[in-house]
């Protein structure tokens, strides 16, 4: 298996954009896949740096519908119009940033629900031997506090987001499981927990950001938040690999606990899961 981060928010590769935005090329013995778009086609481009051929992707799998992970999507249609596009049909929805100082429309381009090529999918959906999705986490154990501020509009109204939306993929190979989140807004351990109810054990790689990064200081909660989520994911036999979202700070105080056990991933590099 072959996993390269084609954007993501830090210098990795030399020459290759960055952005607030992910997306992942990934090759199996089977299929050729990416994982979310970024923001913007910046990761078409950087396809081409790498020299990584996008016209052999047979699929691809939006992670959630915001727009730092499906603004790629009518950039890569109008290029490859024949390659399926699985999303969760919640996804549709309008998703917005909102607090007492902004209100930004942070969703999916509406004219993404108008392309042919796209799978809305409802729940679980097994692809073949290699290739499982699935949603429907509940938990709020350790939810990122991020999350507060991030609705959906129904209506007038907006409500709290309980990113029903998100969708997780497993890739499945020589008895190994790799497991793909965008941001984890569910909070990763409640992604977890749902994994393991679905295949009774650990995966052996985690592949997503943890939505844990933002502007101001962070609060004595969050920092806690952060630390006990570490202290979690250390006692499990996985390897763990991060950015995007997860935050400087983040990342720092969970790799003082986690060690080599988690990698941050920047814009170009390739994965060894």
């Amino acid at each position: 298996m072959r996993i390269v981060n084609l954007i993501e928010n830090t210098q990795g590769s030399e020459g290759c954009l960055i952005e607030h935005g992910l997306s992942f090329y990934i090759e199996t013995k089977n299929h050729r896949i990416l994982v979310d778009t970024g923001a913007s086609e910046a990761f078409l481009t950087n396809a081409g740096i790498l020299g990584i051929d996008l016209g052999k992707v047979d699929m691809v799998m939006i992670s959630h519908g915001h727009y730092d992970h499906a603004g790629g999507i009518l950039a890569f249609a109008q290029r490859y119009p024949d390659v399926k596009i699985w999303i969760q049909r919640l996804a549709r929805e309008a998703y917005y940033h909102k607090n007492e100082r902004m209100e930004k429309y942070i969703g999916m381009d509406p004219r993404i629900k108008e392309l042919p090529q796209i799978e809305w999918v409802e729940g679980n959906r097994r692809i073949d031997d290699e290739i499982f999705l699935f949603g429907g986490v509940t938990g709020k154990r350790l939810w990122p506090c991020g999350n507060r501020e991030l609705k959906i509009k129904r209506g007038e109204e907006f409500d709290q987001d309980e990113f029903l939306h998100e969708q997780y993929v497993v890739l499945e190979e020589e008895g190994k499981r790799v497991l793909i989140s965008g941001c984890a807004h569910n909070g990763i351990l409640n992604i977890l927990d749902t994994f393991r109810r679905i295949y009774g054990k650990d995966p052996e790689a985690v592949i997503s950001g943890f939505h844990m990064k933002k502007k101001a200081d962070y609060s004595k909660e969050e920092l806690e938040l952060i630390g006990s989520t570490a202290l979690e994911l250390k006692r499990m036999d996985t390897r763990f690999f991060t950015g995007h979202c997860t935050g400087e700070i983040p990342y720092q105080v969970m790799r003082e606990v986690m060690g080599e056990q988690l990698t941050y991933v920047h814009s170009g590099d390739e994965i060894l899961p």
